[in-house]
This record gives C-alpha cells, sequence and structure tokens, in this order.
C-alpha cells in the first residue's frame, strides 16, 4: 500500500515573493502544509498567481485544528492589506469573528473546500460537494454489500470533535447514502441505526486513522463496512485491519482522490474514493481575487447551489450499477499529491 508522510506541520509558514511588492497581494491560509490536499491546493494557488501577478504569501495551521494560527494569518493578512483571502478553516464556527473583520477592512473572503458555519460568512465558497462525495460512498458501498448491508457493523472515522462542516457533510452523505436514516443532518454521532457501531476522531493523518480503527475495533470486532473521512486515514484504518486479519473482509470508502490513495484504490486496500480536486478550488479562488481587484466583482455560486461547485467523481475498479464512476486508471491521470 502507498504511506502518507507524518509529521507536524509548520505553523503560519510565509512563502511569498522577496521580490519588490506587486500590485496587489492575496493569502491562502490552509489547515496543515503536510497533507498532500494542502500541499497541491498552495501549487495551484501560487501557479495562478504567478500567471496573473499576484503577490501571494501562504500561512498553514500547526496541526488540523489548529485555530489560533490561522486567526493569526489572518490578521496578518489584514495588516499587510491583502485584496483577498483563500481559507480552509480548521474551525469552522470560531474563525467567523476573524473573517468578518477582514471583510470589514474590505478584504475578499473565499472558504476553499471546507465551508464556513454559517456558510455566508464569506464572500464565497469554492469546494467539492462534500455531501455528494459522502453519497457516492456510501452508495457504492449499500450496492456493493447487496442484502449484507441491512445487517452491516459500520465504523466511521471522522476529522475532529469540533465537527467542522466539511467532516459533517462526508458523515453524513455517506450514511444517507448507506440508507442510515439521520439525526441532525448538521452534525455526527446523534444516529439511532444500530448498524453503526460507532465514530472516532483521526485528525486527518495516518496514525489517527489507525488509533480510531483500533478503539472501534475493540468496541465491536465484527465491523465490516468502514467509512473514513480521507485516504490517510482509510490508510491507517486499513493497517489496524491487516494487524488482525480483517483486511480482506472489511470494506473501506473514502473520499479526496489524491494519487496515493487511488493507488490503494487500485490495490485493493481503498474500495472507492470520491475525488475532489484541489488546484482547481484554489485556481479559481485566485482568478476570483484579481476579478475583485480589477473591478470589484464577487465570485457566483453555482446555480442551484450556495457554493462555487468544483466537481467530485467516484472512482472505484468494482462499478455498481446505478452509481457512475471512473475506474483508477482514469482517477490517476486526474489525482494530484
Amino acid at each position: 500500500m502507498k504511506k502518507y508522510l507524518l509529521g507536524a506541520a509548520v505553523g503560519a509558514l510565509c512563502l511569498g515573493s522577496a521580490g519588490a511588492a506587486l500590485a496587489e497581494s492575496a493569502c491562502l491560509i490552509t489547515k496543515t502544509d503536510t497533507n498532500p490536499f494542502f500541499v497541491k491546493m498552495k501549487e495551484g494557488a501560487e501557479a495562478k498567481a504567478a500567471e496573473l501577478g499576484i503577490e501571494l504569501k501562504s500561512y498553514a495551521g500547526k496541526v488540523d485544528g489548529d485555530n489560533e494560527s490561522q486567526v493569526a494569518a489572518i490578521e496578518a493578512c489584514i495588516a499587510d492589506g491583502a485584496k483577498g483571502i483563500l481559507l480552509t478553516a480548521s474551525d469552522t464556527a470560531a474563525i467567523v469573528d476573524s473573517v468578518k473583520a477582514a471583510r470589514d477592512a474590505g478584504i475578499l473572503v473565499i472558504a476553499l473546500d471546507t465551508p464556513l458555519d454559517p456558510i455566508d460568512a464569506a464572500d464565497a465558497t469554492f469546494a467539492t460537494d462534500n455531501f455528494q462525495a459522502g453519497l457516492l460512498i456510501g452508495q457504492w458501498a449499500k450496492a456493493t454489500m447487496g442484502d449484507a448491508a441491512a445487517s452491516a457493523k459500520i465504523a466511521l472515522l471522522d476529522l475532529a470533535i469540533g465537527q467542522p462542516s466539511v467532516d459533517v457533510l462526508r458523515d453524513q452523505g455517506f450514511l444517507q447514502g448507506f440508507g442510515v436514516d439521520l439525526g441532525d443532518p448538521n452534525k455526527w454521532g446523534d444516529e439511532t441505526d444500530p448498524r453503526v457501531v460507532g465514530h472516532d476522531v483521526t485528525a486527518g493523518n495516518e496514525e489517527g486513522g489507525l488509533k480510531a480503527m483500533e478503539a472501534l475495533l475493540a468496541k465491536d470486532p465484527d465491523i465490516n463496512v468502514v467509512y473514513t473521512i480521507n485516504e490517510p486515514a482509510a490508510a491507517g484504518a486499513y493497517e489496524a485491519l491487516k494487524a488482525v486479519g480483517k483486511e480482506g473482509s472489511t470494506l473501506i470508502v473514502s473520499v479526496d482522490g489524491g494519487c496515493p490513495g487511488v493507488a490503494n484504490v487500485k490495490d485493493g486496500v481503498i474500495g472507492a474514493t470520491s475525488q475532489q480536486y484541489p488546484m482547481l478550488m484554489a485556481s479559481k479562488g485566485i482568478e476570483a481575487i484579481a476579478a475583485f481587484a480589477k473591478d470589484g466583482t464577487k465570485p457566483a455560486p453555482t446555480e442551484g447551489k450556495n457554493f462555487f461547485d468544483t466537481g467530485v467523481a467516484l472512482i472505484t475498479d468494482k462499478p455498481v450499477e446505478g452509481v457512475e464512476s471512473i475506474d483508477s486508471a482514469k482517477g490517476t491521470e486526474l489525482c494530484w499529491g
């Protein structure tokens, strides 16, 4: 299986141009700078900024969930007179006051990947339809299991106790796709379906996925369906399952579509994953900041949605009827990281 790099992210890492100041500047603030998703997002933002003549400064939290570093980054962007901020928020509610301060200062704030709580706290959101991403893998898992889905034992490996919006949307989308009645769709963990063994959090990395899977297996060793917030968590879950000889009898589904994750689909580690496109999110975000700087234009959402949808595709080498998908070969062509 493909391994993911573990390690602490560098907080508030500034990678802006050391040369002369350009006409306009922008900031990218991600949850970490080690997750391949955010690495690729930064690459997309940097390439588009260079193309459009925008000075870009990039910041990141020390770990996923580090709201304090993101608050400090926003304050730095305000002080620098940035024209726009692209933000993947670690705490979607706690960051709102800082986002308001930036908007009050005349800065365009675009949420990338993770909608704020409430979503209109940002000027716009460029993201995967995360509920749809979860729905696809839920529908695929249910169809793959067939009649056995009615007696499934489901483990859900989520992101964080704070339940950021991306965490809730993917989790609840998966459960709905699998046919589990949701409690409050705005949070996870209140489902009453006996098939749900439980939830645990992973911090979106391999070590967290391993520990969460071990904890849920201790609760019920008969788990046979595992949802994971992302592919690094899925890789950790697989290791825990392999340690107890259950890797071949347990279905793992995930979200991201990074190259290591797609390789794990090809290798049978992950049954299916929903692929998202971080470079597109970031490049579209920089384009929106450039347009705003030019004439004050703000980006419009996708028709019928309250955000700009950057697309999602289900990747699996075991397609099922009624759920559109692409195979791992095509997923490899489109992957990142």
